[in-house]
């Protein structure tokens, strides 16, 4: 089975996180996709985030009726910091192959992340891309200590010596953060059509973000 791991705080999960997966799926012909809410966040430390509880639920609203999107709570259930790395060689011996959906600018401070060149012997990886981004090109787009383990294969796919591969992939812009929603119930604003109704329910009956 080929699957991906699409990994972030969920903080709330929003319509741009739910389009981008479906591309992907698609594009990459995956039979699933599993949305994996951190428990603590490496890189966020400086923000409080919303219980793991009420975001594992959100996801769970949010992906409801598809059954190619599934909730993983992998990293909640482990506890402490959620690295990656830990995540990828648990899933990976459930899997044939394994994709891992990262943003373009998430992509570009990997270098920063827990033993971040072992992650490139474990799973392939998907960065996702604006169709507006102006991109740093070719294997300059990887940090020092892979760009000497990673060949171009074509334009947009690199492939490591592990065999592994990451592609650059162009998903559909919707112009959603989970930063401008939290903004907006600060503010009293309104969020619908920017995450899923059910998740908005949830939100209000939470009193999330207030």
């Amino acid at each position: 089975m080929k699957a991906g791991i699409f990994g972030g705080t969920f903080d709330p999960v929003h319509n741009g996180h739910l389009r981008a997966a479906e591309e992907i799926r698609e594009s990459f012909s995956l039979e699933r996709i599993y949305f994996v809410p951190v428990f603590i966040p490496p890189h966020k430390n400086n923000r409080q985030i919303s219980d793991a509880a009420d975001r594992l639920a959100m996801v769970r609203l949010a992906i409801k009726g598809n059954n190619r999107f599934k909730v993983s709570e992998t990293e909640v259930k482990r506890g402490g910091i959620s690295y990656s790395i830990d995540t990828i060689q648990v899933m990976e011996k459930k899997f044939e192959e394994l994709y891992y959906l990262i943003g373009v600018d998430a992509f570009s401070e990997i270098h920063t992340w827990h033993r971040y060149t072992d992650l490139f012997y474990h799973t392939n990886f998907i960065v996702m891309v604006r169709p507006n981004h102006k991109r740093r090109q070719g294997l300059m787009m990887f940090p020092s200590g892979v760009r000497k383990n990673m060949k171009t294969q074509d334009d947009g796919t690199f492939k490591h010596v592990s065999g592994r591969k990451v592609y650059l992939h162009f998903v559909t812009q919707l112009d959603i953060s989970a930063t401008r929603i939290r903004a907006s119930i600060g503010k009293g604003k309104s969020i619908r059509y920017l995450v899923p109704s059910a998740v908005e329910k949830h939100i209000k009956e939470r009193k999330l973000y207030q």
